[in-house]
């Protein structure tokens, strides 16, 4: 947000607990809360949390309801909203969404599109890492347009191998694969999930390390150009590629790959001016060597 201005009223593009935190948040600071629910939501706790609370996309699948860009823009439109809270997940990562918003007069709370683009999708985000030094881990630094494609790189550089969602994240859209004859299945896999949780189906691949350790920092970007980091967190106790178990300090990393951590996220940051909270992950792996 470039201004002081408070809002008066904020939309909340998400359900379940992040959603009531943020509207609790909302009414500390004296703000309206604006809920939107599908119709399988109808019932739920969190519609009741709000201000307001209005149905969305109705005709459509439970999830397609909250991905519903255009139709999220113009109730906040109709009903006065100044801003919109995407929540995690859903269209949080969405630089269209970002971008709507932005067109309509409406705050997205969170980073703009143009940092979006580069961070939010993940294909993008490695070519900022490998741009100011910060390491990565070997794989196509571009969407997967085939399964031929996929198989050329697994042939190249070894099986395991991992496919991602290039946008989103919280384990959807990822799949490891560890031959050949396993990767074309995976492959629609991957696209399919990545499309219905993010409304985007791109995948990459990259080569996949066996049991690393997932370090976070989470970073905080104001308007002015400064950025900081608040340390890390050791997020590896995992279910499924979603964290279950977080905690901090890190156990298993010494001080100086903490430092270097840290250092990489930074510079990470602030090579697309970073504005607002984020996470900057890294893979550590046996060695003690961390990849973004």
């Amino acid at each position: 947000m470039e201004d002081n201005r408070k809002f008066k009223r904020v939309l909340v593009a998400n359900r379940g607990e992040i959603a009531i935190r943020i509207f609790r948040a909302c009414k500390e600071l004296g703000i309206r809360s604006v809920a939107i629910y599908s119709e399988e939501d109808k019932n739920t706790l969190f519609r009741t949390k709000a201000d307001e609370a209005y149905q969305v996309g109705r005709g459509k699948s439970p999830v397609d309801a909250y991905l519903a860009i255009d139709e999220i823009i113009e109730l906040a439109k109709a009903k006065g909203v100044d801003a919109i809270h995407p929540g995690y997940g859903f269209l949080a990562e969405n630089v269209d969404f970002a971008r709507a918003c932005e067109a309509a007069g409406i705050v997205f709370i969170g980073p703009d599109h143009v940092m979006m683009d580069n961070l939010g999708d993940k294909v993008k985000s490695k070519i900022v890492a490998n741009e100011v030094g910060v390491p990565t881990i070997p794989g196509i630094t571009e969407t997967i347009p085939s399964v031929d494609v996929a198989l050329d790189f697994a042939d190249k550089c070894g099986y395991p191998v991992m496919l991602k969602a290039a946008a989103g994240g919280g384990g959807r859209g990822m799949r490891i694969v560890r031959n050949k004859e396993e990767l074309p299945d995976q492959f629609e896999s991957a696209r399919s999930e990545a499309k219905k949780a993010f409304a985007i189906d791109d995948i990459f691949i990259e080569k996949y390390i066996e049991r690393p350790k997932h370090i976070e920092v989470q970073i905080l970007g104001d308007s002015y150009g400064n950025i900081v980091h608040l340390y890390e967190r050791d997020c590896s106790i995992q279910r499924r590629h979603q964290k279950v178990v977080e905690f901090t300090p890190a156990l298993s990393i010494t001080e100086e790959q903490r430092q270097n951590i840290c250092s990489d996220a930074i510079k990470i940051a602030k090579a697309v001016n970073y504005r607002s909270a984020g996470t900057v992950e890294f893979l550590v792996d046996h060695d003690g060597n961390h990849y973004f």
